[in-house]
């Protein structure tokens, strides 16, 4: 079954979608991805993933689809098994990390949707990357319509953005506690040597080594840290109109980190562009 070929369903702009397209790409196994249009999505990620859901990523193995990031990085870890960024004995202090910070995928996605709302052709272009010409048409005409639906679905409302900023702050002071935890750490250890030989920049939130913790917090924090590797955060447009709010912790230690994780271990997302969707 681990040959078989595999098909990523995504949204160009998730954070969600880039945590399964990271571990798919670090770990070396071969998949096609088909990025979709958000508000064309919604039915066939609801037919594919038979859960009554509408989220993405979804990833298809033949005729089984597996929808949800968890889902995802458990169906891998028991099909393509052993994954390098899953080592033995480690898994359980991993996947908690990966829970807490997709606990914080949707407000950050509400935090940064409340002031990317006032730059609808931002927006727009996003929304349409990959679509085709009839989406995008589609798109143009019934944006007005879906706007306030998107609104309410992500409950983007000065309140819940609050609410949501306050979450956000939580995990990553918690982050940058653990880097400095990680720190002094190496220091007593006498470590520092040997950490700076397998990374001239990086600390790692498991072990001595990459992993897919530090996958899954890099790739959730992605949108507010703007990484240049990544084609849609690391744009300038994306940082002034959409994150220009998280610029309060732009250069804290842990979207620092995140900056540093993805220039030493992502390197330029998208070497291949995504399909569209047929």
């Amino acid at each position: 079954m681990a040959n078989r070929a595999l098909t990523l369903f995504t949204i160009n702009m998730s954070h969600y979608s880039e945590k399964i397209r990271w571990l798919l790409d670090y770990e070396e196994i071969p998949y096609q991805e088909i990025a979709l249009t958000p508000a064309l999505h919604t039915l066939p990620m609801w037919l594919k993933g038979r859960r009554a859901q509408t989220t993405v990523p979804l990833l298809q193995s033949g005729k089984t689809c597996i929808q949800d990031s968890p889902r995802i990085v458990s169906w891998l870890s028991g099909h393509h098994s052993p994954l390098d960024s899953m080592p033995s004995g480690k898994q359980q202090e991993i996947l908690a990390i990966q829970q807490r910070f997709d606990a914080i995928g949707k407000p950050i996605a509400r935090y940064l949707y409340l002031p990317g709302f006032a730059h609808d052709a931002l927006i727009r272009t996003i929304w349409t990357q990959f679509a085709k010409p009839w989406e995008r048409h589609f798109i143009t005409l019934a944006y007005p319509l879906i706007k306030p639906a998107f609104r309410i679905k992500l409950r983007i409302y000065p309140r819940a953005v609050t609410q949501a900023e306050q979450l956000i702050d939580a995990e990553i002071r918690w982050l940058e506690q653990r880097l400095q935890q990680l720190k002094k750490g190496q220091q007593e250890k006498g470590q520092k040597e040997k950490q700076g030989r397998q990374s001239k920049k990086c600390r790692y939130l498991v072990g001595d080594a990459f992993s897919f913790a530090d996958i899954a917090a890099a790739s959730i924090l992605a949108p507010l840290a703007c990484p240049p590797e990544h084609p849609i955060y690391g744009e300038a447009e994306f940082r002034e109109k959409m994150a220009g709010p998280a610029q309060q912790w732009a250069d804290s230690p842990a979207l620092q980190w995140v900056r540093e994780i993805y220039a030493e271990h992502r390197g330029k997302v998208w070497e291949k562009l995504p399909a569209k969707a047929a």
